[in-house]
């Protein structure tokens, strides 16, 4: 007969077979807590985990349909092996439902923020039955990611809180959508879209503003094994995390060590600009100057009422109607490319030859490069929407250092390349085993940014590649506690099981980028008929 499943801290010999309404579990670093809460003046009671540093900050809710209206809950493991939530009559209102079974399951609350069921024999291991980062509520932490798993169809995305005092879902979902290219989106209850970064351009997500600094670093992988956004911090004495707020807006906050005060570091929507379609069809939101809409080329106000409104949401309409037979482009650069709403896409055309196609197609309205990289073709049909200057002002793009930054991108690949090759011939001098380190390495380059990844301690000379998922777990979800060390080459980190993360090379994929401030400028043209 197996033994009972039981809740245990990581690495330690804390044992708890249920937690009910006072009490708690900590993480082994004192850094979560998981147990009961309830927010602000509401007297329903929900599970949950949050900071001990700050205990109003709660990252993790169960049961957001089905709120407890007592104080007679109980979280439980049960003899199936799920974690779940029982009410006064003992009835389950809450499971975890995870589809792998256990033999002698346990349940880890890790410093990280995440909450895992694992072999009770196996703690190290990236193996586990179910995870609480797979189930995000309105936060995202550090080992986190927003987005898509594509090896298995799960969606990670982000769903408001009703309000402060209320943590059932609210009227804002923040995801990572894919239609053929990634954008990124906040969305109303009723399908609304409220604010929108993209498309991907094989670099970065178009209009996206994350002001540049020193402690938080975005990373944006989209490949065949993941499409997801996440983040980490650089600092060792400082945590950051991204809320969707109950009026809808995504909020990156950091807190230093020592400190209970959460310090706001940027804010999407960011500004005026930002909110969706503020200058309507076929207009272009200038957040600097006034008026702040203006039709594009071609195009005029709707009315004549609409003429004198300065910043006008109504669209603009063509003067004149197409003609097929006469037709010119407008170019315009610097902008957040239009919404993917009537749009192609051609992965193998060039430039020249994605503006031919569009001249053949009467009803085409604009195109552009899909890659900043090489060959890509997007064209749109129809009116044009959500169109932004970027403000460059804002990025840090010094262009009068390019050649300067191309140099020193040349060399620090060099650097890099010897790296790797002492890295080889290093393991081919130790024994099978010894180095067990797991080297993350950013190597941030500003015309294209590379996320490399290294596994030292095999015999194979081709370096393996792993999903996010898979490296998230074997560094501890990029944790603190696992970080080597910092270079110019970017973070180093231990691997909590060699063997583990070796047996799971079966998801093999590349991560490939990581987002800086825009360095690369992608032009939009846009037809403005006959002239």
């Amino acid at each position: 007969m197996a033994d009972p499943p039981i809740f245990s801290s990581f690495c330690t010999s804390i044992v708890v077979l249920a937690i009910k309404e006072g009490e708690t579990l900590v993480s082994q670093g004192r850094k979560f807590k998981l147990g009961f809460f309830s927010a602000g003046s509401s007297k329903n009671s929900f599970p949950g985990i949050w900071f001990v540093v700050s205990p109003e900050t709660v990252v993790w809710v169960t049961n957001r349909n089905n709120p407890l209206i007592d104080s007679n809950g109980t979280l439980e493991m049960s003899n199936a092996g799920e974690l779940v939530l029982l009410n006064q009559s003992k009835s389950v209102i809450w499971s975890t439902n995870s589809t792998k079974v256990l033999g002698n399951p346990v349940a880890q609350l890790l410093d990280c923020g995440n909450l895992m069921l694992r072999e009770s024999n196996n703690l190290g291991s990236v193996d586990y039955s179910w995870q609480r980062f797979d189930h995000p509520s309105n936060t995202l932490l550090v080992g986190m990611t927003a987005g898509w798993n594509v090896r298995t169809g799960l969606e990670h995305h982000l769903t408001s809180w009703r309000s402060t005092d209320d943590p059932s879902p609210g009227d804002y979902t923040y995801r990572y959508k894919i239609d053929r290219l990634p954008q990124l989106e906040i969305v109303r209850k009723d399908s609304v879209k409220v604010y929108r970064a993209g498309p991907w351009d094989g670099v970065e997500f178009g209009g996206l503003f994350m002001e540049g600094n020193t402690i938080i670093n975005p990373i944006f992988v989209y490949n065949t094994t993941d499409a997801c956004f996440a983040f980490e911090t650089l600092k060792d004495d400082s945590t950051a995390k991204v809320i969707l707020s109950p009026d809808g807006f995504t909020q990156c906050h950091l807190l230093k060590s020592g400190s209970t005060e959460w310090y706001l570091m940027y804010s999407l929507p960011h500004d005026p600009c930002d909110t969706y379609g503020q200058c309507g069809k076929n207009g272009v939101c200038r957040i600097n100057q006034s008026p702040r809409c203006l039709c594009l080329q071609g195009f005029t106000p709707k009315s004549q009422e609409e003429r004198d409104v300065p910043n006008s949401t109504y669209g603009c309409r063509r003067r004149i109607p197409l003609n097929c037979s006469r037709r010119d482009f407008m170019k315009l650069s610097q902008v957040k490319l239009p919404d993917l709403v009537d749009f192609q896409l051609f992965k193998n055309l060039s430039h020249e030859e994605c503006k031919i196609e569009c001249l053949k197609n009467c009803s085409c309205t604009g195109y552009a490069n899909s890659d900043l990289r090489g060959a890509g073709c997007l064209m749109w049909f129809g009116d044009l929407i959500d169109i932004k200057e970027i403000d460059m002002d804002s990025i840090r793009s010094p262009s009068k250092k390019l050649v300067t930054i191309i140099v020193a991108s040349a060399i620090s690949g060099l650097l890099l390349v010897g790296m790797v090759l002492g890295i080889i011939w290093k393991r081919r001098m130790k024994r099978r085993g010894e180095l067990n380190t797991f080297l993350l390495h950013h190597v941030i380059k500003f015309r294209i940014d590379l996320f490399f990844l290294t596994l030292c301690g095999t015999d194979d000379v081709d370096l393996p590649l792993y999903d996010f998922a898979t490296i998230a777990i074997a560094t501890n979800h990029l944790s603190q506690t696992n970080k080597l060390g910092a270079s110019g080459f970017g973070s180093a980190y231990k691997v909590i099981s060699y063997k583990s993360i070796n047996s799971n090379n079966n998801r093999r994929g590349k991560l490939n980028t990581i987002n800086s401030p825009r360095r690369n400028i992608r032009h939009f043209y846009a037809s403005r008929g006959s002239q």
